[in-house]
């Protein structure tokens, strides 16, 4: 079954009940058993949900895995992967990611014992000098959170299997429809499901994927244990956000090569981050690994300047000054002060996050429409 298929039928089966084709939202907690321990599969919606069931196996479809897990939100899907270690084991990261999952890594584990090595991977064969013995778990972003840098997946891969080391993969701004890391030799993909696969900003949500049953057991016992699950009501909302994915993705990445090329041929605008553009500096990488480009495009103003890049941001029409992206409407966002405002100053600007960094969630509206908007923002 190809990915547009997949994306429709895929992991997916007619209610048995009525034949419903879109999975019920089973809104209920618990389930009657005929006798202790007597029931049809189902006892208690922590644990398992026939809604939740069903988006979970869209999850590992549309991924190529054999194991979905659903949760509230995407911090609480990596929150379970994090569980996997314990006081002493250590993390390589990238040091270019999401604001929150280095406020998680860096507040919270780092309390419980656990080292975090935050390196630049677009050399990805950087990442085995941080490896030791204690080392359990790579964790990449690609394309990376808000500078667009792409990681080699499949090299990182190979370390991690060198060493036996787990690699985890955030595969949020790529979706399954551009990049899928198991098929590169990953061993989980993590999404915020609130983003492109929910794609309509009306839910949070946050996936794992994975092949291995043994990891997927783990996984499960830690979703069923911690119990930071999804509801029926967003996975019914989830479920109908993938069936569109691939044609939402498809226009996304139009839009974000429009876009891309508009912002870099303009006078006022220093620096464009979008891997397709052929001066990206992993631009071969990413046309190896994944399909398009997608629709998350960062740039920085020619005179670096914290107060024009507010300017621009509070002066877009179209684009909606809101956290989030992945969404068919084009949101824009300021990091610093914004999503990656938890990550210390210094250490932001060494990645590239600086105060007249600008990332725009492109969506789907018409294109032409969404230029003007940034030329008449931008003056």
């Amino acid at each position: 079954m190809k990915f547009n298929t997949k994306t429709i039928h895929g992991g997916q089966e007619h209610d048995p009940a009525y034949g419903s084709v879109m999975p019920p939202i089973y809104q209920t907690s618990t389930y009657a058993q005929t006798t202790p321990g007597g029931h049809k599969g189902y006892e208690y919606s922590r644990t398992h949900n026939p809604t939740r069931n069903a988006l979970e196996n869209a999850f590992a479809s549309i991924e190529n895995g054999n194991h979905g897990l659903a949760f509230g939100s995407g911090l609480a899907a990596i929150d379970a992967i994090l569980k996997l270690l314990k006081a002493g084991d250590e993390v390589v990261s990238t040091n270019d990611l999401y604001g929150g999952t280095y406020r998680l890594f860096t507040k919270i584990y780092e309390d419980f014992g656990i080292k975090f090595h935050f390196i630049g991977m677009k050399n990805a064969e950087r990442i085995e000098d941080y490896i030791n013995v204690n080392t359990k778990l790579i964790w990449v972003e690609t394309p990376t959170n808000p500078m667009m840098n792409i990681i080699d997946i499949l090299t990182t891969a190979k370390i991690a299997k060198k060493h036996k080391v787990l690699l985890a993969v955030d595969n949020t701004f790529a979706t399954p429809y551009l990049q899928r890391p198991l098929d590169l030799g990953a061993d989980i993909v993590m999404h915020s499901a609130t983003k492109y696969l929910g794609g309509h900003s009306d839910l949070v949500m946050g996936a794992l994927i994975v092949k291995d049953k043994d990891l997927a057991d783990r996984l499960c016992f830690i979703q069923n244990a911690s119990g930071a699950i999804c509801g029926p009501q967003d996975s019914f909302l989830a479920l109908r956000g993938i069936k569109t994915l691939h044609i939402r993705m498809q226009r996304h990445c139009e839009n974000g090569k429009a876009v891309a090329e508009y912002l870099e041929n303009h006078p006022k605008i220093k620096n464009v981050y979008w891997p397709g553009l052929k001066d990206h500096p992993n631009h071969e990488i990413a046309k190896s690994q994944m399909n398009d480009f997608g629709g998350m495009v960062s740039f920085t103003t020619r005179r670096n300047n914290y107060k024009e890049a507010i300017k621009i941001v509070e002066n877009l029409k179209i684009f909606t000054l809101a956290e989030s992206l992945g969404g068919v409407e084009s949101l824009a966002g300021h990091p610093a002060s914004m999503t990656h405002a938890s990550i210390p100053k210094e250490e932001r600007e060494r990645t590239g996050v600086v105060d007249s960094l600008i990332r725009l969630s492109v969506g789907i509206e018409d294109k032409d429409d969404l230029i003007a908007d940034l030329k008449q923002a931008i003056g």
